[in-house]
């Protein structure tokens, strides 16, 4: 199969600039050309200018300095952070409310309680738990009876969306996701974010091609975000009342677009920036990635310190060797040289593994050997305007949840060369007293591995587990 075709480069930001709305022109048209009441165009610099691919992105898409009128049907237009603004500012994907995580016409996400100390649910320094908030109480303004307002809700009407990463890719992906609305849109933005045809990469492969970390990101990033469209068409109530998010890897990137923190388009091109830094930062060193299934009594970090010892026997210099991913109980993915993980397999009796299964992975992901894609995906991140998520989203670095556009920044570069605490992340996403119930839990995009690993992690939790299917459509295939 050939590959993917690339495709012209829109009109360059400066062509667009000279596109002034006439004299007396009226709302409409100023917003057609990206004109903002201040005089600065849609498509102008700010804080320093973006990396140069960023100007090249359509009207629209951008979040900083273009018009910020409300989404058909929302209550008017909004300033700043507000939820007519923050929805035109994310471009045509996020044309409704519940892109905003839920956000209702008021500013606030449809049965949860503004949070003291913030104007703005979803974060801030004094951010309840989420147990607190699947457990509140009906935060309704009108003059109710006493005992009304103190009625609590159940923790089922709280949903934790769940977004995979990097290794749920299969050709086919996206097929059955077409026919819902704005997907397609979706699709044609990122063949112009990306300069290569994604979909068709999607639908007709060859799967090497799609494994292509480059390539794999993006399709993952993208088909999660139309997954997220096929649920919001068939269950609207599910996304409106989710209370939480979490990404696995390059996944967290698709939560925090959910979550309204990211614009879909800039985000999709910190993917890329990501994927192609780390692409080439795999391609420098033999490395690959051990996924480990042990016994209670395994020493995880002594078997990869007389990995590395192997290695410095060998005469590599300051060989890498360590747990990159906590998954569940007595499952860790290990990373580094391809020396250390064929030695940990040759001696897996020695070190209580049961099992041990090389990755179709071409680098030592979230290891100190992907520190040449830092500065790259740092300096994109820098660029681009990032906002308080509007519902909880966790970080794969520390398993809490991002408070502010500075932590996210922060702990997006960090997460490329820190382990993903995914099993950490989930015990703190379904932390809850004894007895209390469990949200529902959506994973939305490709493949079950997360549903896998949540049963794992957490049994009861994982009975409330549904799965959004990126590869066909389940009404069309009953038919």
């Amino acid at each position: 199969m050939p590959a993917p075709r690339a495709v012209r480069a829109p009109p360059t930001a400066g062509a667009r600039l000279e596109e002034r709305p006439p004299p007396g022109a009226g709302r409409e048209e100023r917003c057609r050309v990206g004109w903002c009441g201040t005089g600065q165009a849609q498509g102008g610099e700010r804080r320093g200018g973006f990396p140069a691919p960023l100007p090249f992105l359509p009207p629209g898409a951008r979040r900083g300095g273009g018009c910020r009128r409300g989404p058909p049907g929302s209550r008017g237009n909004a300033g700043r952070g507000g939820a007519g603004g923050r929805a035109a500012a994310m471009g045509s994907w996020a044309a409704a409310t519940w892109r905003l995580g839920g956000c209702s016409g008021r500013g606030g996400l449809r049965g949860v309680p503004r949070r003291r100390g913030s104007s703005r649910p979803g974060g801030g320094d004094r951010a309840a738990t989420l147990s607190d908030l699947l457990q509140s109480s009906v935060g309704g303004e009108e003059p109710d009876a006493a005992a009304a307002r103190r009625e609590r809700r159940s923790p089922r009407e709280g949903t934790v969306l769940l977004f995979p990463g990097q290794g749920s890719q299969l050709v086919g992906m996206g097929r059955g996701l077409l026919q819902y609305p704005g997907v397609r849109d979706m699709y044609r933005l990122a063949e112009k974010v990306l300069g290569y045809d994604l979909l068709s990469l999607c639908l007709e492969g060859p799967q090497d091609e799609l494994d292509r970390t480059r390539h794999c990101q993006p399709a993952v990033f993208v088909a999660s975000l139309a997954a997220v469209e096929k649920l919001n068409h068939q269950r609207p109530e599910v996304v409106a009342s989710c209370v939480a998010a979490a990404g696995y890897s390059v996944g967290e990137f698709a939560a925090l677009v959910f979550a309204g923190a990211m614009g879909f388009a800039e985000a999709l091109y910190a993917v890329k920036v990501r994927a192609e830094a780390m692409q080439k930062a795999s391609e420098a060193v033999p490395s690959g990635m051990l996924s480990v299934i042990g016994r209670r009594e395994a020493n995880y970090k002594f078997a990869c310190l007389e990995a590395r010892k192997h290695c410095e026997s060998l005469g590599i210099e300051n060989p890498v060797c360590e747990i990159s991913n906590y998954l569940f109980p007595d499952s860790r993915v290990i990373a580094g040289h391809l020396q250390a993980l064929e030695f940990l397999q040759e001696n897996a009796r020695k070190y209580y593994f049961t099992r041990t299964k090389m990755l179709p992975v071409s680098g030592a992901f979230h290891t100190r050997l992907m520190e040449p894609a830092v500065e790259p995906l740092a300096e994109v991140l820098n660029s681009i305007e990032i906002e308080k998520p509007l519902v909880c989203v966790y970080s794969n670095v520390d398993g809490k949840k991002y408070m502010h556009s500075k932590h996210i920044r922060k702990l997006l570069v960090k997460q490329v060369v820190s382990p993903v605490l995914w099993e950490q992340t989930m015990h703190a996403v379904y932390e809850r007293q004894q007895g209390t119930e469990f949200p529902y839990t959506y994973e939305v995009g490709p493949g079950k591995q997360l549903g896998a690993v949540l049963k794992k992690c957490n049994l009861k939790a994982w009975k409330q587990y549904n799965h959004v299917d990126a590869l066909e459509d389940e009404e069309a295939a009953k038919t």
